[in-house]
């Protein structure tokens, strides 16, 4: 594989930040990039409407399907009653008994149940029992609530840090654990600390769909809006006995996902077929907000603690880490999320001595997945908080404490992994800094916030004055995020993607990576124009069909850029040199429409294969972890009502190494996009449990950030390109949900000199704590 060296990234002057993003590139930045960049592929049909969502689609005879859910958090199935008042003739219910294969959700561990069957134990609330399919949805309506379900109650477990079910666990350390003491012992300053983060709703603006459509051979189709095709083919063939022919999965233009859609999924798919399958009819299950927030999987809430030594100057001499991560009631993909969360929770510095422990847990609340971030925006905020406050006991700059700790070329990280290429810790945080005024904001709020204490407070609020209703503060952050998959977790998925010269001159590339709203449908076509020297119009994009498309991975994680679009590439290096050997002296771009009709189709598979030098131990969790890191800070400023505890989050400067922009303004959507959710998060994104059930589960009462509420992001896209992709891309999608949470806690501590540790910092926590330091 071709190798490139990264040059140093230098500014390269631009717009406005808040209409084009600013991007600061290497020379060879450049290489091999269009010359223009296209409007997004499925942006017109989106736009006028003409965009088919699976609930859009029509299959005649179509029939209504439902799930009969369990009230109780914890209990044993004793009996499925169906009213024996009612007709059930004209409809069809489904139970575990009618499973023709193996009774789970194929993922990474066979835990989790289709149906919990008759004599099982229900494991949370809204978990799936039987299924009732109706030719109308009235019928569904009214049949629905006239399904009994019979159960013993179980004794539940909710408390994350009590239970004694384990889904996952890791260690990661440098030296001993004696080496680990004497290096506390010999530091100026030791803080611990203890932060908590919670759910979070990935609350994508199309609900979760799926229509299964039965063939005469006793296959299924499967029409759906989902992130990963293959996750659901192989759910398909397990639980439904069926052949990789008899199972297909098409995924239908899909309104977002942010994780929601990588392993839930295949579940409700399961659901449709298992209906369809039995009432020989297509079968529509389309959830309503209602139940796809109450049933649905979330971001893992956490408890994280911290215990750091450092030297007066702010150097990092020793971390103790513990990470406790809240499972749900089944695995689903929590070792994965634990792994991410627990290889980033010393965030972006290096540090001699370390230990983190982390581990998942079992409770009886509705299962845990994927959420942007996989697991690193809960533990690096609760690095973030620790470094800040650590600052403010050094009486040291947070700048100046992450510029001296940042990771720098040749430093290696917990696990052993030197840090080769492709570290911009610095250059993130000096543009952040710089492009914000850190320093002099800072010094402004400092002084005003000095002269609000000496003026006292009005009673009934702890920090109001006679004359100053509002406190501005400003925060900083610095985050790190892998590339790709964990350790060799990309060897193992073996991806494959393939371009293809047709028999008729068309240039198809295939892949199954799914487009959410981020721009795959325009990026990979664009980056095979780009190495086959044609115009980006002339490349089709094959749908997301697994009768179609190789398994080319799942569309997570960051890697469709930098590995399915590594992939893309040289499978299009390959069809070009093919090409151009029987045509000698042309360019592919005036042989290739010739070729096909002389020589037929032509058609290249390439296979991953390991990054050079990247190699990771999976039992003991040493190496590379990743075969390259993205580089990210923000600096967000706020006002903080001093009456109320609401937070306006004003500005945000976002930087963001993304090893190359392939396409710069959908770049900056995705940092814009990953932003607004993280100021969310550490605002006003709440979920509200009792007994393991979600309280606010309706749009009503999960309140999110609109357009009214976002702040002034100014985008800066840094370039520092990986080498062990022929492109320098890193991805970006999830990097900016890392750290904009963290800058807007330091800023809420700037306003009012209190630390938030728990997230999100809403305006009756932050009350609360207001009056608690007040009483202090």
């Amino acid at each position: 594989m071709p190798t490139r060296t990264a040059a140093p990234p230098t500014v390269v002057p631009a717009t406005e930040a808040v209409t084009r993003p600013l991007v600061v590139q290497p020379g060879e930045a450049t290489q091999g990039r269009a010359a223009a960049f296209p409007l997004r592929r499925e942006g017109p049909a989106k736009l006028t409407g003409a965009a088919r969502y699976t609930d859009d689609l029509v299959f005649p005879g179509a029939w209504y399907g439902a799930t009969i859910r369990s009230t109780d958090a914890h209990a044993r199935l004793l009996a499925i009653e169906p009213d024996p008042d009612v007709d059930w003739s004209t409809v069809v219910i489904a139970t575990a008994a009618d499973i023709p294969g193996d009774n789970v959700v194929s993922l990474m561990h066979d835990d989790q149940p289709l149906l919990v069957p008759v004599g099982g134990e229900i494991q949370h609330h809204a978990e799936p029992v039987a299924l009732l399919a109706a030719p109308d949805r009235e019928t569904l309506r009214q049949l629905k609530g006239r399904i009994r379900l019979v159960t013993e109650p179980l004794p539940p477990v909710f408390d994350l840090e009590a239970s004694d079910h384990e889904f996952a666990r890791y260690e990661i350390k440098t030296g001993d654990d004696a080496a680990l003491e004497a290096a506390f012992a010999a530091a100026d300053l030791v803080l611990e600390g203890k932060y908590r983060v919670g759910h979070q709703e990935q609350l994508y603006i199309e609900n979760q769909a799926m229509i299964a459509v039965p063939d005469e051979d006793g296959g299924i189709v499967i029409h759906g809006s989902l992130q990963c095709p293959y996750y659901v083919h192989r759910a398909l063939k397990r639980a439904l006995k069926l052949s990789s022919v008899e199972a297909r999965v098409i995924q239908e233009e899909t309104g977002g996902g942010f994780g929601g859609k990588e392993d839930y999924p295949s579940i409700l798919a399961l659901h449709a077929a298992l209906l369809a399958l039995k009432c020989r009819r297509p079968v529509r299950m389309i959830y309503e907000r209602h139940e796809d927030i109450a049933a649905t999987t979330k971001r893992h809430p956490a408890v994280i603690r911290h215990r750091t030594g450092v030297r007066r100057d702010g150097t990092l001499l020793a971390q103790d880490i513990d990470v406790v991560m809240d499972g749900g009631a089944y695995c689903t993909l929590t070792p994965v999320v634990l792994s991410r969360g627990a290889l980033h929770a010393g965030g972006p510095y290096r540090c001699p001595n370390v230990r983190i422990r982390a581990r998942a847990t079992r409770t009886n609340t509705p299962p845990n997945g994927a959420m942007r971030g996989f697991g690193a925006p809960q533990t690096e905020f609760a690095a973030e908080t620790q470094l800040n406050r650590i600052a403010e006991r050094l009486d040291l700059s947070p700048a100046v404490i992450r510029e001296r700790n940042a990771y720098r070329v040749g430093d290696a990280t917990p696990t052993g992994q030197v840090l080769r290429e492709s570290v911009a810790a610095e250059q993130v945080l000096r543009l952040a800094v710089d492009m914000s005024s850190y320093e002099s904001v800072r010094r402004e709020t400092g002084r005003r916030a000095a002269e609000r204490r000496g003026v006292g407070a009005v009673p009934g609020s702890p920090l109001r004055t006679t004359d100053e209703r509002h406190a501005g503060g400003i925060g900083l952050a610095l985050a790190w995020h892998g590339a790709g998959f964990t350790g060799s977790g990309e060897v193992h998925l073996a991806s494959v993607a393939s371009v293809e010269l047709g028999a008729d001159g068309l240039i198809r590339l295939l892949t199954a990576q799914t487009e959410m709203g981020q721009g795959t449908k325009t990026i990979l076509p664009l980056l095979v124009a780009g190495e086959l020297g044609v115009p980006v119009e002339w490349i089709e994009y094959a749908a997301q069909d697994t009768a179609e498309v190789p398994d080319s991975g799942p569309t997570v994680a960051s890697r469709t850029a930098m590995v399915v679009g590594g992939l893309s590439i040289l499978a299009a290096r390959c069809l070009k040199a093919e090409v151009e050997a029987r045509h000698p002296g042309a360019p592919f771009h005036e042989v290739f429409r010739q070729d096909a009709v002389q020589h037929g189709p032509t058609r290249i598979d390439q296979h991953f294969e390991p990054y050079p030098g990247v190699a990771f131990d999976d039992a003991t969790y040493r190496g590379d972890a990743y075969p390259a890191f993205g580089w990210a800070a923000a600096v967000a400023t706020v006002d903080v009502d001093l009456d109320t505890g609401e937070v306006t989050v004003g500005d945000v400067v976002a930087v963001d190494d993304v090893g190359q922009a392939i396409h710069p303004i959908l770049c900056e959507g995705q940092v814009e996009g990953g932003t607004l959710q993280a100021v969310g998060y550490a605002t006003i994104e709440e979920i509200k449990l009792a007994d393991g059930r979600y309280l606010n589960d309706r749009l009503a009462t999960y309140l999110i950030p609109t357009a009214l509420d976002a702040p002034r992001i100014h985008t800066i896209l840094v370039e520092a390109p990986f080498s062990g992709v022929p492109h320098g891309a890193k991805g970006v999608g999830e990097l900016p949900m890392d750290v904009a949470a963290p800058a807007v806690v330091a800023a809420i501590h700037d306003a009012i000199g209190i630390w938030m540790t728990e997230l999100p910092a809403t305006p009756e926590k932050i009350l609360a704590a207001m009056h608690a330091g007040a009483a202090a």
